[in-house]
């Protein structure tokens, strides 16, 4: 299991996380596993978007960091699944308040769905519309 990929070159505790969950799909790996135990192919269908060389990569990085359980039945055919350590469900804890700011804050600067909305009015016979 590798530790640190820059050993001596963090400047700060955000700085080393970053190193281990940094680019676009990392963390949609990490929440798609918090969900549930998955295999290669369910992974790739939950995180829309994510190419096969992508994900592969991020996946081995993720074990490598000790971040994500591979697990390899000797089955014929083959089946692996992925899974979350419980240093990355503690990953994932940490990670909670900033999928919550997101939440909060994704409509800032744009009209939130149903604020400022008017009244439907009604038209006669017809009920609201």
């Amino acid at each position: 299991m590798r530790i640190v990929r820059r050993p001596g070159a963090f400047v700060c505790g955000i700085d080393a996380a970053m190193d281990v969950i940094g680019g676009k799909w990392k963390v949609l790996i990490l929440w798609a596993l918090n969900e549930r135990t998955c295999r290669f192919g369910e992974l790739r269908r939950a995180v829309t978007g994510v190419t096969e060389k992508v994900l592969s990569s991020h996946l081995k990085e993720l074990e490598d960091d000790g971040i994500v359980h591979r697990e390899v039945y000797a089955e014929v055919p083959p089946r692996v699944e992925y899974s979350l350590t419980p240093l990355g469900l503690s990953l994932n804890a940490a990670l909670e308040p900033l999928g919550l700011w997101g939440r909060e804050h994704i409509y800032r600067g744009v009209q939130e769905p149903g604020v400022g909305e008017a009244e439907p009015q009604v038209v006669a016979g017809l009920g609201r519309g």
